[in-house]
């Protein structure tokens, strides 16, 4: 097999390279010579996730499709920690990414399997008071095109960006109650009504039918009377504001200069 590097990453002072080869080695280099200093062994998978350590240059971090992450000393070429993504009744999930808090004290990955693992020092308590399962309910929303091939949320038909804040969800679209919901960033201090999604019946890829959030609203605020959402009504005042700005500019584009002087100006 042809031998080919498939990342690459700096230590902390820049003093060494650190390459991963399909042939499940990691490589270690000197910077500045380009000598290769060791091989460390551990990995039986590729390796797409190589992390450097926020402070301390001896530290690298690598993780790969056969579930392992390892905790290197670069500078002896040996292993400081070992952890195997083991996932009961599946065997094992290849880990997709790997990232370190910005202190060095922790470190959180990402699996094939949609889980998040988080390993660093102390307690895990206060980790225990989210769901086990959490999606925003647009993960999965299909998308379209309009006119200008912009995309559009194909359901509401407004720009993904300007959507209001997805709710949280578990793996099946059932909302999690309202004290998770003012997790998402945006919807910290919403009112109650408004944390509350609306729910429709959906069809699943297996013809399944099941209940899931479709909208934004439990029901429609006109007719009962409720003030709209303050984030909402933001959002609309922003479509229209970038509507009025883009028929400026169309029209200023279409004009022509007055007495041959000058050129139109853009609104």
């Amino acid at each position: 097999m042809k031998p080919k590097v498939t990342m690459i990453a700096w230590n902390q002072n820049d003093n060494y390279v650190v390459t991963a080869v399909n042939n499940h080695l990691l490589k270690v280099w000197n910077s500045c010579t380009g000598q290769l200093l060791h091989d460390l062994v551990g990995h039986a998978d590729e390796v797409f996730v190589l992390e450097t350590h926020p402070f301390d240059s001896r530290i690298m971090l690598s993780a790969g499709h056969d579930g392992n992450i390892f905790i290197w000393d670069i500078t002896k070429g040996t292993k400081t920690k070992h952890y195997f993504n083991m996932i009961e009744g599946q065997g094992h999930g290849a880990v997709f990414d790997c990232k370190f808090s910005p202190d060095g004290q922790h470190f959180a990955c990402t699996d094939s399997h949609g889980h998040l693992l988080i390993f660093g020092f102390g307690c895990s308590r206060p980790y225990e008071k989210i769901p086990d399962q959490m999606f925003f309910h647009t993960d999965y929303r299909p998308l379209i095109r309009d006119s200008n091939n912009y995309v559009l949320d194909e359901q509401t038909q407004q720009a993904p960006h300007l959507m209001p804040p997805p709710f949280l969800v578990d793996v099946d679209g059932n909302p999690h109650p309202t004290k998770y919901q003012r997790l998402v960033p945006g919807r910290e201090n919403c009112a109650d009504e408004h944390l509350i999604p609306q729910l429709g019946y959906v069809a699943t890829s297996d013809g399944e039918v099941v209940e899931q959030v479709i909208g934004q609203q439990t029901v429609d605020q006109d007719e009962q009377g409720l003030e709209p959402s303050i984030l909402d009504g933001m959002i609309r005042q922003l479509q229209l504001q970038q509507d009025q700005r883009i028929a400026a500019d169309q029209e200023s584009a279409s004009g022509s200069p007055q007495n041959g002087e000058g050129t139109p100006r853009r609104g």
